[in-house]
């Protein structure tokens, strides 16, 4: 919300060649309260003098000999990085109010000056720049605010990957196609299958020594959508031996609520865990 100091505070500059319109028009704005209000008769300084005070008005004659006032808001126009033209034309000529507005004026003051209407007029439009204004610092501080959670995120999601691979065998992702895009430790290498997929194919069903109904019930969950914690995974070798693995993952979505994929953990059990912990798994299983 704006305040009456910040009104009365805001940087007011007033451009013509005329001395009296520049002593009338700093007149009327003392006595209305304004407190930063400049002046000048030179229009070739005005781009200058903005870039260097920001200024939230600029009350801006059209007739000026070396410079006229359109040509002032063409130079303000490539010489800001505003988007906004604070101006006010000063104008004792009607037909030259529409080619104002079209050249980036969003208000005129026509001459001779009506006291009112003067002080009404530089009042709206204060209060909508001073807004746009604000808009504008809200949106930085937005921006920024986002930038330093996103990097935040970022940060916790490394800590979370470097525990998460600390604690397990293997860390993995795969995108919404069930191809890998992060993988730590040696997880093809463990689980024996093919990079593009945790499903693996029905050429390699029984021939790679993984058990196709433990295969089909975690294709099913990922299908589904759905995490599962400690999947059971076995595998025997031809000369009968036998390794067992847990793995865990959940599914990832994005803020919009797409499915981006999967990621999680896996390790491997030894011979005095599997006793326990993966054959009652295989059980509930």
């Amino acid at each position: 919300m704006l305040t009456t100091t910040d009104m009365l505070n805001a940087k007011i500059l007033i451009v013509d060649d005329q001395l009296t319109n520049v002593q009338l028009l700093e007149q009327l704005l003392s006595e209305a309260g304004y407190k930063n209000v400049s002046a000048t008769l030179n229009p070739t300084e005005v781009c200058a003098l903005h870039r260097q005070h920001d200024y939230d008005l600029i009350l801006l004659d059209l007739q000026m000999p070396a410079m006229d006032g359109f040509e002032v808001m063409a130079g303000l126009r490539t010489n800001i990085t505003d988007a906004y033209l604070p101006v006010i034309v000063l104008t004792a000529q009607p037909a030259h109010k529409l080619r104002a507005l079209q050249s980036g004026a969003k208000d005129f003051i026509s001459k001779p000056f009506d006291l009112v209407e003067v002080k009404t007029r530089i009042s709206n439009m204060l209060e909508v720049r001073l807004l746009y204004k604000k808009l504008e610092d809200y949106s930085k501080t937005l921006e920024a605010t986002v930038a330093e959670r996103t990097a935040e995120l970022r940060e916790s999601e490394a800590r979370f990957r470097s525990l998460t691979e600390l604690a397990s065998d293997w860390y993995w992702e795969q995108d919404e196609t069930g191809r890998f895009t992060k993988v730590s430790g040696p997880v093809l290498d463990m689980l024996g299958i093919r990079v593009d997929s945790l499903e693996g194919s029905a050429n390699e069903e029984g021939r790679d020594g993984w058990d196709a109904a433990e295969r089909a019930q975690l294709q099913a969950a990922i299908e589904a959508r759905q995490p599962f914690i400690d999947f059971a995974f076995s595998r025997t070798y031809p000369d009968g031996s036998q390794q067992h693995y847990r793995v865990s993952g959940e599914p990832m979505f994005d803020q919009s609520c797409r499915f981006i994929g999967y990621r999680g953990i896996g390790v491997e059990c030894k011979q005095m865990v599997y006793s326990n912990a993966c054959i009652n798994n295989t059980a509930s299983s």
